[in-house]
């Protein structure tokens, strides 16, 4: 168990062992004893629209119990209340509509008209996998989709990523263009681009339908719709499908932490009630989002989440999920405005335990789908065991993300000069981890990309980026920015526990930030698209970023240095040195902002070493102050072998033991 390696968790023992129990307990209850929970969670195959091809018809159902009538409007009946389309309750409050397949063939758009005592209201089908919005009036319909030709994979899943390499999208703001992307421009122009960076792992934002495109799709309206602003399904699935054929695993950034407040295109007031599947009264509303908080206690809700898990998997043939908000879910707080400065803060009664049991199950069930699939959770408190394994007492993720690093780089930055930057501080920081547990590292993600905060090039170079990142400008400012960007990011991944993350555009130093189109910018999509010609114009530095983060991720990947963990051999607080080994490879990093160091020489594994990469490198618009041809060998000095380095300031560089 947990508490068995660490200490400081065995005065809490009895409640890891609780909820343990308790998320066994519920497995049992709604799988049975000894039986499979990815067979008994398929409300999904019950619930929504499926088109029954060998009776010729339609049968549409919902889970209403509030509900004293429910009737289809749409093309169908222009939009009118007419009985012929009224459901009946077929029990436990569950209603049902079955028409022929010509009346409501595919690509048909309706809404439910739903009534219960005292009032009524369009709601949208919480199981539709398919709505889209009137560019006109933009309100969002659900839509019959059973095209004549399904699509044939040709590519299945993927082995296992042991170390993902993460390349984080938004499909809309994929293109360059002022609009939303597709789908299909994201296959064919930006897939080729992960390929030869040598990323493994794509995780996609923004998949689950939402009404307002800027919430970066952390407002969901409709949890089983593709989000037909990029495409069709079949796109989607084309687009899964090639990236596995690349060896590209496939991930999707899933919210089951809460959900949009709208009552039409939502769950919310769905049957009349605001509590079918969340927490009725103030409990249901989320204080700083203004959403809707699920009731993790309730069987309708388990049911609603679980499925939706199986089905994001087995229809789009995903390979697992990054599970946003875990923070928000699992304490009763939301962990607002909190500091977890000690472990009675994971353990003190402000967690919400069902919401923890319901993780527990999800992590379960993709298991049982898929054993080689990943689930990573977010979560900003550092609970203990959210990422080991049930058997030990843990929540059941594969890794969690390790939201600090990014945090302390901003910090260091915004808040120390150069030359107060504490070398031991930062391999502390960067490999402070829980020893039972696999992580994610990133530098920036899309959080630092967007409007309201900065990404680290713009932090380091702010308004010089607009005048001074041609090759022929002469910057002290952005010489200073491009060096550290890429000492920060090489220190991020060579520090890393078990996998590494970049948000698009980010390897490459992509100007400015995200702003969505909304009403303060006129509707703009200016700021809502990639600029990747920027790094392919030779005349502009931001090519050579992009040679260095391919560079290093193939460095990283060839060399499978999340094998080993970093060990920490030599630090020097007043020359600003760090060096660390991590497998076959030695990284020398000189933080000093002025001063290189000669001669300098630290205890090494005896053998002669041959320098594979450098930050310092022309090809990286670096000053190319090292000779890339030199073999390094170990001296003997007193019974010790030792390593003599010239580390130029502002640098790093990477050695591999060749003897």
């Amino acid at each position: 168990m947990i508490f068995d390696t660490d200490k400081y968790l065995r005065p809490y023992s009895d409640i890891i062992v609780r909820r343990q129990q308790a998320i066994l307990y519920r497995k049992r209850m709604i799988a049975g004893y000894g039986k499979k929970l990815s067979d008994a969670v398929n409300a999904h195959l019950f619930y929504g629209v499926h088109v029954d091809s060998e009776r010729n018809n339609v049968v549409f159902r919902e889970f209403a119990p509030n509900a004293t009538a429910i009737y289809l409007i749409g093309d169908v009946n222009g939009w009118r209340k007419e009985e012929d389309y009224r459901f009946r309750s077929v029990g436990g409050g569950s209603w049902e509509l079955v028409l022929p397949y010509d009346r409501v063939p595919h690509g048909s758009l309706f809404r439910w008209l739903v009534e219960w005592d005292g009032g009524c209201g369009e709601r949208l089908p919480a199981y539709a996998t398919r709505c889209v919005q009137d560019p006109h009036t933009k309100i969002f319909s659900a839509q019959v989709w059973a095209p004549h030709t399904p699509y044939k994979w040709k590519n299945k899943f993927v082995p296992k990523k042991e170390a993902p390499l993460i390349y984080e999208v938004h499909i809309g703001m994929s293109s360059e263009q002022e609009k939303v992307s597709t789908f299909d421009e994201f296959r064919k122009d930006i897939l080729p681009k992960i390929v030869s960076l040598g990323y493994n792992t794509i995780q996609i934002m923004a998949l689950q339908e939402h009404p307002y495109y800027g919430s970066f799709g952390y407002q969901v309206s409709n949890f089983f719709a593709l989000s037909s602003r990029f495409g069709t399904p079949e796109e989607f699935k084309h687009l899964v499908d090639d990236a596995h054929q690349a060896g590209i695993s496939v991930i999707m950034d899933i919210v089951h932490s809460h959900a949009v407040d709208n009552q039409v295109e939502g769950l919310g007031m769905i049957d009349g009630t605001d509590h079918l599947y969340f927490h009725s009264g103030d409990r249901g509303v989320h204080p700083a989002w203004k959403s809707r908080c699920f009731d993790y206690s309730k069987e309708v809700t388990q049911h609603f989440l679980l499925s939706n898990v199986k089905y994001w998997m087995e229809e789009y043939h995903l390979d697992g999920f990054r599970f946003d908000g875990v923070t928000s879910m699992i304490y009763l707080d939301h962990g607002l405005g909190k500091d977890f400065v000690n472990y009675d803060c994971y353990f003190d009664g402000n967690q919400d335990e069902d919401a923890i049991v319901y993780l527990g199950l999800a992590n379960i069930l993709v298991k049982e789908l898929n054993p080689k699939a990943i689930t990573i959770a977010e979560d900003v408190s550092g609970l203990p065991g959210l990422a080991a394994i049930l058997s030990q007492g843990g929540v059941g993720f594969d890794y969690r993300m390790s939201m600090g690093v990014a945090d302390h780089w901003i910090k260091w930055i915004k808040e120390k000069s150069d030359d107060e930057w504490s070398v031991g501080e930062i391999f502390y920081e960067l490999t402070n981890k829980r020893a039972d547990e696999k992580t994610i590292s990133y530098a920036e993600c899309h959080d630092q990309a967007l409007v309201g905060d900065k990404t680290l090039i713009f932090r380091l170079i702010d308004k010089y980026m607009y005048d001074s990142m041609s090759v022929d400008s002469h910057s002290e400012v952005v010489d200073r920015g491009i060096a550290l960007v890429k000492m920060i990011r090489l220190a991020t991944i060579a520090t890393a526990g078990n996998g590494y993350l970049n948000f698009m555009g980010n390897e490459f130093g992509h100007p400015e930030w995200i702003d969505f189109p909304r009403e303060g910018n006129n509707w703009s999509y200016f700021y809502c698209r990639r600029q990747w010609s920027l790094a392919d114009n030779d005349s502009l530095r931001y090519r050579f970023l992009l040679n260095f983060d391919k560079e290093m991720i193939h460095l990283i990947k060839n060399n499978k240095v999340f094998n080993n963990k970093p060990l920490h051999i030599h630090q020097d607080e007043m020359q600003k040195v760090l060096i660390f080994e991590r497998g076959c490879l030695i990284f020398a990093f000189n933080f000093h902002p002025t001063q290189s160091v000669t001669d300098f020489r630290f205890s090494a594994p005896s053998g002669e070493y041959r320098l594979v990469f450098d930050t310092d490198s022309a090809d990286f618009n670096g000053f190319g102050r090292n000779d890339s041809g030199i073999t390094h060998c170990t001296i003997k000095e007193y019974n010790d072998s030792k390593l003599s380095l010239y580390l130029p300031c502002r640098s790093a560089i990477v050695l591999r033991k060749i003897k």
